[in-house]
């Protein structure tokens, strides 16, 4: 089997405008890539470029994936590890769009076993139920908004912090108020507080009962992660300080966290994925699965990739229900409240409807 031609698509998903402490997103802007081959099978994969996080955008991973399907064009989609090697080689980092092409490729060569493809990684279905994140506002905006996710059912709170400590505390303190202290909250300041600030925050929202917090600084500050552990009560989940399995074992082997978050966008995809949470495990620090603006399509990938990592025990996987004005994804994931339920198909089990990639700027290589 091998690769005849690979289609690239600008897969721009409408949005209300989501505010994180490094900024604000008004679309998704995600790419979806399509590989074909001469066998008749094909395979899907999708990537959201978050710019202020990993420092790709949208317009970077497209122009990479046309040079990348150069690259490919002729050779077999099977041998995975060689495809993805051939990426690294031709340029560094750029793990949104590299984790784009090797998803298209789980998705074939779970196809071609004829299995889905959390079998096809010797996964194990489980139940799996979301969080659903709170953006950044006013105290009193921000509380309404909490208190109607619960109202709906959710079951968990993620709360975006990483303004002015005593700005933060507020929030939190007024969204406890409006949810009560049966529902847990787990907070993200995606590295907004300098080590000062930090300390201050978290030892002002002790009382508040915070399941974990992400990311509270600047990567630079990853040596200071044990001193900060030491000043809370509250756990410390490692997000933009780990990009791979090196990064984990520095992190875990210095004491630096609690909790790893994995990301597609920062891994590079599913095979450097389940080393993190290979290594993370070797060391007792149980994972996180997350992603930044993903569609049904990827969110799909992620949770046959949870049933593969059992070392991943919390899940951030409401990527697609933070403020998507349209689905573009045939088959795919299902929510039953803010339960995940993955229907039993070959591969992915997922698709871009043909209607909305008409309407998408495409390039066919």
């Amino acid at each position: 089997m091998l690769i005849n031609r690979i289609e690239i698509y600008r897969l721009s998903i409408p949005m209300e405008p989501f505010v994180i402490a490094t900024g604000t997103m008004d679309y998704a802007q995600n790419t979806c890539v399509k590989i074909y081959t001469d066998s008749g099978l094909e395979g899907t994969g999708e990537c959201s470029a978050f710019p202020m996080i990993v420092g790709e955008t949208q317009d970077t991973c497209i122009v990479l994936a046309k040079e990348f399907a150069k690259l490919w064009k002729g050779k077999d989609p099977l041998k995975i590890d060689d495809r993805m090697g051939e990426l690294d080689l031709f340029i560094a980092g750029n793990t949104t769009i590299k984790s784009a092409f090797e998803m298209a490729l789980f998705d074939l060569a779970a196809k071609h076993a004829n299995l889905p493809l959390y079998k096809f990684l010797e996964g194990a279905v489980r139940e799996i139920t979301t969080d659903i994140t709170v953006g950044i506002s006013s105290a009193e905006e921000m509380a309404t908004k909490a208190l109607a996710f619960k109202e709906n059912g959710a079951e968990i709170l993620k709360v975006k912090l990483g303004k002015q400590p005593a700005d933060d505390i507020e929030r939190i303190k007024a969204i406890r108020k409006a949810v009560g202290f049966d529902i847990p909250i787990r907070i993200d300041a995606n590295q907004g507080w300098s080590f000062e600030q930090a300390i201050e925050a978290l030892q002002g929202m002790e009382a508040y009962k915070i399941q974990f917090c992400e990311q509270p600084m600047r990567t630079y500050n990853d040596h200071l992660l044990p001193q900060l552990r030491t000043e809370t009560i509250i756990p410390i989940m490692a997000d933009e300080s780990v990009y791979s399995h090196h990064d984990a074992d520095r992190i875990c082997r210095t004491d630096a966290c609690d909790y790893i978050n994995i990301k597609f966008s920062k891994s590079g995809g599913i095979r450097k994925a389940l080393k993190i949470q290979n290594v993370a495990s070797q060391y007792g620090v149980h994972c996180m699965i997350g992603g930044m603006l993903e569609s049904r399509l990827a969110l799909t990938a992620k949770v046959h990739f949870a049933y593969a990592a059992p070392n991943v025990k919390f899940f951030d996987m409401d990527t697609c229900m933070i403020g998507h004005l349209e689905d573009p994804v045939q088959g795919g994931v299902q929510f039953d409240g803010y339960k995940i339920v993955l229907p039993e198909a070959i591969g992915i089990g997922a698709s871009i409807k043909e209607s909305f990639l008409q309407q998408c700027e495409k390039w066919e290589l």
